[in-house]
């Protein structure tokens, strides 16, 4: 049985952020996938994710953003491949400076964020945003924040690129290869799969909406939404909709009408622009969740939440995928060892706002991995914090 320095258990955004920052740094390490990623099927696809350096959910995250945006950069110039665009990002709230989102009072903290980490920005008030962005229909309440530096990643392109580079670096690859079981014994952690039983002296669990099968001790811990992404038609205004022209936003609408948040055009007329809210009503599985996207779904987010706020979006959906958020009560990141297991790290970025971090907490996790001194300071993402 060849034993490695670390396994690595899922391979979406945290995953193969840390795969190849293992193997990088020389390590030898197996990286497992039940699929062959990227895939459709759990939290890292859809064309397009958001980044932003001024968080709303904490400042305490903006320097992972930070990092995350060089390692991006390095990455495309290793690779050749078109990760990240910094097209600019419109950050708007219609309501108190003290509404919550993702469990902050987001607008203030995003503001503060900037300010505290000398992130550029600009405030805007509603007829500014009126000026620079028209496609908005905002009230005379609105106000902006707006980050030059913010864009977005392409998630399935991030995925593909650190796991080719992880192979590049050494590292060994077993996709398409569930796994049955996880043990540590003594200094030594086994998994046994389908085809093979490997051990390692690490184990990095970083399976989003399957952790809590895989671990099923820590389940309680977090809950897993179903959440649909939308493109609706922007042909005929199109002009208006390219990254040049049109920002990534995150908006928290007025009188209690929810958020949400939207991109660019990025794949041409017929392509459309792609808009989403976030639900917590259910929770579900990855076995369980209906993948499908209703009509009904459909007609009501443009009827409530599109067309009421974005300007010349058609009816017509050119696409709807679903997805999945693993969500913690706090929405804060779990990235810690398991509370009985100190060989195991847990890596779950999650709550609907990860990948923008990913590239860092790759770092992050491998410095945990191998014993290295820690880049960043994790202790907010701790699971004492879970159990008290």
């Amino acid at each position: 049985m060849k034993r490695y320095d670390a396994i690595v258990l899922g391979l979406g955004a945290a995953g193969s952020a840390t795969l190849y920052q293992l193997a990088k740094r020389g390590a030898r390490v197996l990286g497992i996938d039940q699929f062959s990623p990227p895939h459709k099927l759990g939290s890292t696809h859809g064309d397009s994710r958001v980044t932003r350096l001024a968080i709303g959910e904490g400042a305490h995250y903006s320097p992972l953003s930070i990092r995350s945006h060089a390692i991006w950069r390095e990455l495309e110039a290793a690779s050749g491949a078109s990760l990240l665009t910094e097209n600019g990002g419109l950050i708007m709230s219609s309501g108190r400076d003290d509404r919550s989102f993702h469990g902050a009072a987001f607008f203030r903290t995003t503001v503060e964020a900037a300010e505290r980490h000398g992130i550029a920005h600009e405030l805007f008030d509603a007829a500014a945003i009126r000026q620079r962005y028209p496609q908005f229909a905002v009230d005379d309440h609105t106000r902006g924040y707006f980050e030059p530096s913010a864009g977005f990643v392409r998630p399935e392109e991030c995925v593909r690129v650190q796991l080719a580079q992880a192979k590049l670096h050494g590292a060994d690859l077993r996709l398409n290869e569930p796994v049955h079981a996880v043990e540590q014994s003594g200094d030594v952690v086994h998994v046994t799969t389908t085809s093979e039983r490997y051990s390692a002296d690490h184990f990095v669990i970083a399976a989003g909406a399957w952790l809590p099968q895989v671990l099923p001790e820590l389940a309680p811990h977090f809950e897993v939404y179903r959440q649909v992404l939308y493109w609706f038609d922007v042909e005929v205004g199109y002009a208006k909709f390219t990254p040049e022209r049109f920002p990534i936003f995150i908006w928290e609408l007025p009188e209690g009408h929810g958020g949400i948040y939207g991109f660019p055009a990025i794949d041409g007329p017929k392509g459309g622009f792609k808009i989403s809210t976030e639900q917590y009503i259910r929770t579900t599985t990855p076995q369980s969740v209906a993948r499908d996207v209703s009509r009904e779904e459909i007609d009501v987010m443009y009827r409530d939440l599109v067309a009421p706020y974005i300007k010349e979006v058609g009816a017509r959906c050119v696409k709807a995928v679903t997805c999945l958020y693993t969500v913690t009560r706090d929405f804060g990141f779990v990235i810690d060892r398991h509370p009985r297991h100190d060989r195991i790290i847990v890596a779950s970025p999650c709550s609907g706002h990860g990948f923008k971090h990913s590239a860092a907490l790759g770092e992050a996790i491998s410095d945990l991995a191998v014993g290295a001194t820690a880049r960043f300071d994790l202790s907010a993402f701790a699971f004492a914090r879970l159990q008290s």
